[in-house]
């Protein structure tokens, strides 16, 4: 690797399980589209790069964590790994388990964009889950021969680059086409299937080609 970004099929398979999980409804994208109905276009892409920033917080403070952890022990790289690839198959468990529900239009009022930008920041950085998120999904990709933070901060950044681009995808669409966002159960429950199923598939690939390598 260099400067932590993986190369040939590592790179693909790090594009493609980031693309799925970016463009798949989740919170922050549920968040955005609300502010965007509610609100107009202005107010939703004001949201898309408050929550990309808050992300960024997430991989970086995850990226640092990780790292300190790995400076440690070498034994801990592995026990990460695996306990991410785990929690990974639980995440998309949870999605096939609970059905979404429609986003609602919010009434409609007044924000300012420093307001807007505030409440999508706080919103993406506070929550647990998106760091919990990041410390196991960024260690599937790492080098264990390489620097660990390097490759965090890395691969983090383009992770969040990548949902920046879907979710300024989803404020675009849902200011044009409003009433059939808001009637998309069907597409939520698309949605649901494919983000169980990529994190599901990545965390049991990750975790057999894990198993190969340590032997």
């Amino acid at each position: 690797m260099d400067a932590g970004i993986p190369h040939g099929s590592s790179l693909a398979a790090f594009f493609v399980a980031s693309l799925a999980l970016a463009v798949t409804p989740g919170p922050a994208v549920f968040y955005i589209v609300t502010r965007t109905l509610s609100q107009g276009r202005r107010a939703g892409l004001t949201s898309v790069g408050a929550v990309a920033l808050g992300n960024l917080g997430n991989s970086i403070g995850a990226s640092v964590g990780l790292a300190a952890l790995f400076s440690i022990s070498a034994l801990a790289f592995w026990v990460v790994k695996y306990a991410g690839a785990a929690y990974l198959i639980y995440l998309g468990a949870q999605a096939l388990r609970h059905r979404p529900e429609p986003v609602r239009e919010a009434p409609l009022e007044a924000s300012r964009p420093g307001r807007v930008f505030r409440d999508g920041f706080f919103v993406a950085l506070l929550n647990p889950k998106t760091t919990l998120f990041f410390s196991a999904f960024l260690p599937q990709f790492f080098d264990p021969g390489s620097s660990t933070l390097p490759q965090g901060l890395a691969l983090g950044a383009t992770f969040v680059l990548i949902a920046f681009c879907t979710d300024t995808a989803y404020a675009f669409a849902a200011s044009v086409v409003a009433p059939a966002t808001r009637r998309a159960r069907g597409g939520l429950n698309i949605g649901r299937y494919l983000t169980a199923s990529a994190l599901i598939g990545l965390g049991v690939f990750t975790a057999a080609s894990g198993a190969r390598h340590a032997k």
